[in-house]
């Protein structure tokens, strides 16, 4: 998604106590703190029109509500935010209820991105610190309500699992007890956290909050939405981007059985149904005729020559250090290097959804999203509406990965709610979703290294092509020709290079579109890199580990995960013929990983994950249980995609459909992944993507090991390897 450097409007400095927690007051019986991060003006609680950013709300039954500015897709957000309030209000996690944020750009924008989204790994980035203050200054003015109530002194009062006890009397009222009166009390200027050896949640896995709802059934998400009365939709789109419907014959798809509806846009047809069995059947029934478009004869090989040619006329530069064309002159070797990676879907789990309800002059929205603002806004624009007359209702996410960052699904289904009467749900059906998603982008590199007669790096020169989808997505951040998502992973590297130069040269496809995908800049940059420093290595008969030791002496961090993982993962151990291990380190998303793959390369070019070993420094940890999972699930995401990932165009077509021939990681293909956490006292890193990046370098590594074939192009060709 977006990395943390994208056009913050504050920094964490420019954080007061008084700008943060703006004011409180009673409110009803309870006690509200609002948390006003730098992205607007406040109003006092209490006042009719008042919106916060975040707040916890303490009722006179001792609820404890937190408002989620962030989303929940599987990535244990929802357990992971509340853990940093329950930490320095002193209670349960247990005890605390989540409530979706509404939408609100101001008030609940993550102040690294400064935007209201959910990704780029930022959450518990994003709220290390104002949530943990927030909870801290509760806690503090609730001890100062019953040090009052008593008339004892302030010191002589603690907070302990959701009670203020007076240590020398032992009297003790719960927080419920103290809301009204903690409400008048004066925020403090000042809180002091607490220091990592104080910690009793933070650090300590935690029993993950929504699990239960989503085990028993009760969880809901997008798909889930049935307000009174909704029919349900399915819809064809344009099997080429850009093109138009022609014309359809519905005479067929009217006489199914529970079909109600046949709405026509522009560039789609959608059966409206009394349930989904029957808008499918009647979707089948329809007989139409397409005005292709411009990109009717397009192909993945005319955009790979396009992005191939970009990349020999000078780019934007990226970074520069020393002189990298001097350097190359005089290198004792020169190694050379052209790398590919193609278009991903997506392909996540609860296929594109969205519920809309056009009442005229209002429109209400059921939907799961990572940037329900975004939404709300490009939903207003489609229905002609004011802003604050479409109202959405977030809902849990079944699998995000970058494609709920985008509001196009619920675009379209208020596109088709505006000819519909009463509430209508329009599903995706899972071709649609493969087939019109918006896609990682396709990456070309032209990758040069000059080396030492000792095989060291005295020069490092890459020129790479691809589109930007933070031009699109956020335009203020894409400054100079540049933006830190694409470059990510590609310039600051780990190793100590004195002569580098990166370039970049944007080149946005005709006829498909780019999205943001899990890792985004780095799932392609870590891949290059990595696999070119192999190469390095390799050119200069030299261990892989070794050699990346060689260029850490500056980089304790880097070096600290890059040992631990060869530790870990046996490296230099013997293994059976056809099997290798390869190796990738990357600083991506504010984290340190090292990951050790070790494959097996069979008689047909058939490649198997057997093992997976990851060594990850990510600062502080909040919930161990969620780095490992986290760090488990990017492993099958970028395995997924070393081995099968690849979206492809002929005659303006994708030809992948389902999941036949966009295929996922099988149960029993599945690696055993080791993870080992360096223990840090460092403000945290992001976890949710990084584990994705850094795997398909260390199996394309492997391989090389296993076979001496160089992968230079995703995903593993099996003829290339049997050949």
């Amino acid at each position: 998604m977006i990395h943390h450097r994208i056009a913050p409007t504050a920094s964490y400095a420019d954080l007061s106590r008084r700008n943060f927690l703006v004011n409180s007051a009673v409110a009803g019986s309870g006690l509200v703190l609002s948390l006003m991060l730098p992205f607007g003006q406040g109003k006092a609680v209490g006042a009719e029109d008042f919106t916060p950013n975040a707040f916890i709300r303490i009722g006179a039954d001792g609820e404890i509500v937190l408002t989620m500015p962030y989303v929940e897709m599987g990535q244990g957000t929802y357990t992971s935010i509340p853990t940093l309030i329950a930490e320095e209000l002193e209670v349960e996690l247990k005890q605390i209820r989540l409530e979706h944020a509404p939408p609100n750009e101001k008030l609940y924008a993550n102040p690294l991105l400064g935007v209201q989204a959910t990704g780029n790994s930022n959450a518990i980035r994003g709220a290390w610190r104002p949530l943990r203050e927030a909870g801290a200054t509760a806690r503090i003015m609730l001890i100062a309500a019953a040090a009052k109530r008593w008339g004892v002194d302030v010191a002589s009062c603690r907070a302990e699992d959701g009670r203020v006890i007076h240590t020398a009397s032992g009297r003790q009222l719960r927080y419920g007890e103290l809301a009204a009166g903690a409400a008048q009390m004066p925020v403090p200027n000042d809180v002091v956290l607490k220091r990592p050896e104080e910690f009793k949640l933070i650090g300590t896995p935690a029993k993950r909050l929504d699990a239960a709802g989503k085990v028993n059934g009760s969880a809901v998400y997008g798909i889930d939405a049935r307000p009174p009365g909704v029919k349900i939709a399915t819809l064809a789109q344009s099997p080429v981007f850009g093109g138009r419907l022609k014309s359809v014959d519905d005479a067929a798809a009217r006489a199914v059985k529970g079909v109600r509806q046949i709405v026509r846009l522009d560039d789609a047809v959608a059966i409206v149904a009394d349930h989904m069995g029957a808008a499918k059947k009647g979707l089948e029934a329809l007989k139409i005729e397409w005005d292709e478009g411009p990109h009717a004869g397009l192909s993945t090989q005319d955009i790979a020559h396009e992005l191939e040619q970009a990349t020999l006329k000078a780019g934007t530069v990226a970074q520069n250090n020393g002189d990298a064309d001097k350097a190359m002159a005089n290198a004792e070797t020169k190694v050379e290097a052209n790398y590919q990676l193609p278009f991903l879907a997506h392909a996540t789990m609860e296929p594109m959804n969205c519920t809309a309800h056009f009442r005229g002059g209002e429109c209400e929205i059921w939907v799961g999203t990572q940037a329900i603002a975004r939404v709300q806004a490009m939903v207003a624009k489609a229905a002609g509406l004011p802003v604050e007359k479409v109202i959405i209702h977030n809902h849990l996410i079944g699998g995000g990965f970058g494609r709920r960052l985008e509001a196009d699904g619920a675009v379209r289904a208020v596109e088709i709610a505006k000819q519909v009467d009463g509430p209508v749900k329009v599903v995706w059906t899972r071709e649609e979703d493969i087939q019109h998603d918006m896609y990682r982008p396709y990456w070309v590199d032209r990758i040069a290294a000059g080396l030492d007669k000792d095989g060291k790096p005295v020069a490092w020169s890459n020129r790479f092509a691809g589109s930007s989808v933070i031009a699109r997505w956020l335009p203020p951040a894409f400054k100079d020709g540049l933006d830190p998502d694409t470059t990510e992973g590609a310039i600051d590297l780990v190793y100590a290079l004195p002569n580098f130069h990166v370039e970049y040269v944007r080149v946005e496809p005709p006829g498909i579109p780019t999205a943001f995908w899990r890792s985004v800049g780095p799932s392609h940059n870590v891949f290059v890199t990595e696999s070119f420093i192999d190469e390095l290595a390799a050119a200069a008969r030299q261990d892989a580990v070794a050699y990346r030791r060689a260029l850490l002496d500056h980089n304790l961090r880097a070096k600290a995960v890059l040992d631990l993982a060869a530790e870990k993962a046996d490296w230099g151990a013997p293994l059976p013929k056809g099997r290798g291990r390869g190796i990738a380190l990357q600083y991506a998303f504010g984290s340190y990983l090292a990951q050790v793959a070790e494959v097996e390369v069979a008689r047909d070019g058939s490649v198997r994950v057997h093992r997976v070993v990851c060594a990850m420094d990510c600062g502080t940890v909040v919930n161990p249980d969620t780095v490992q999972a986290q760090i488990q699930s990017g492993v099958m995401f970028g395995v997924t995609a070393a081995l099968y990932g690849e979206i492809t165009l002929k005659k303006g077509r994708i030809e992948q459909a389902n999941f036949d021939t966009y295929q996922m990681l099988r149960i029993n293909e599945a690696p055993a992944i080791d993870v080992h956490v360096v223990r840090s006292t460092e403000p945290p890193g992001g976890m949710g993507e990084a584990g994705t990046s850094g795997i398909v370098p260390a199996i394309a590594n492997a391989v090389f090991a296993a076979t001496g074939k160089r992968l230079r192009k995703m995903p593993i060709d099996a003829e290339t390897l049997k050949a």
